[in-house]
């Protein structure tokens, strides 16, 4: 059985330098997924590239329920994720982590959730705390004694995509009390919640949203900002991982 499992978001398709025990494509009543099992020492990982291996998948077409169930029909018990965001705050800049902690929802046409039909068992899942507080806790530890910097709190703010917001997006955004925006953990953590998987995500900022600096944003720019944090962030989930299995 594999208790911990990572979704990996935009330019985090594979854990480098962990031997792959195995993959498998797990198909449910929801779909097909793509899941790859790694050791790190005595830990048996899940990995699921959200947008898939080649980043072929738009935010708006990814399958989080069929990915969320095969993680559950595994075992795991445990789900980090990390996201590509956008910072709404000009002293959150490019390069920084951000351990999320509340979300608003602005998709428009996503499923977000197991209950869509008819059933006696349904149930309105609480989200007052929607990232697990546990793992959020041994986040902050592990940070800590990484010497990896985080920000401990941000909401973020899910869009549809897959475009980028428009400056007047941004500005409403700031006013409602966004910190970070992106594409994807709405569903993904509803979802998370609903099948009793403890879910949390680190968000790599990887450019101001639209407007708040002269210019476009590019998903290239996007990439490689995430890249010059992936050691970082890789570091920071074994940690989480680890606290957990000791605990």
């Amino acid at each position: 059985m594999v208790k911990f499992g990572i979704i990996g978001g935009t330019g985090f398709y594979k854990m480098e330098g962990l031997p792959v025990l195995e993959k498998k494509e797990i198909t449910n009543e929801y779909g097909r997924t793509h899941v790859s099992v790694a050791r790190y020492r005595d830990l048996k990982i899940a990995f699921v590239p959200r947008h898939g291996t080649s980043h072929s998948l738009p935010p708006h077409v990814i399958n989080y329920r069929a990915n969320i169930k095969a993680m559950k029909d595994i075992g795991v018990k445990y789900i980090m994720s990390t996201a590509a965001v956008g910072s709404l705050h000009m002293l959150l800049p490019p390069g920084e982590l951000v351990l999320l902690s509340q979300f608003i929802d602005w998709t428009k046409g996503r499923i977000s959730t197991f209950f869509d039909g008819e059933d006696p068992n349904f149930k309105h899942v609480d989200v007052t705390e929607p990232f697990s507080g546990l793992l959020r806790k041994k986040a902050l530890k592990a940070a800590e004694s990484s010497g990896i910097h985080i920000h401990p709190y941000g909401t973020y703010v899910s869009t549809e995509g897959p475009r980028f917001e428009t400056p007047a997006e941004i500005n409403m955004m700031r006013m409602i009390g966004g910190d970070v925006v992106g594409m994807t953990v709405v569903p993904e953590v509803v979802l998370a919640n609903e099948a009793g998987i403890d879910y949390a995500t680190v968000a790599v900022v990887t450019n101001y949203g639209a407007g708040m600096l002269p210019g476009g944003i590019y998903h290239e720019e996007v990439e490689g900002i995430f890249a010059s944090a992936r050691q970082r962030l890789e570091e920071l989930l074994i940690g989480i991982f680890n606290a957990v299995a000791k605990e």
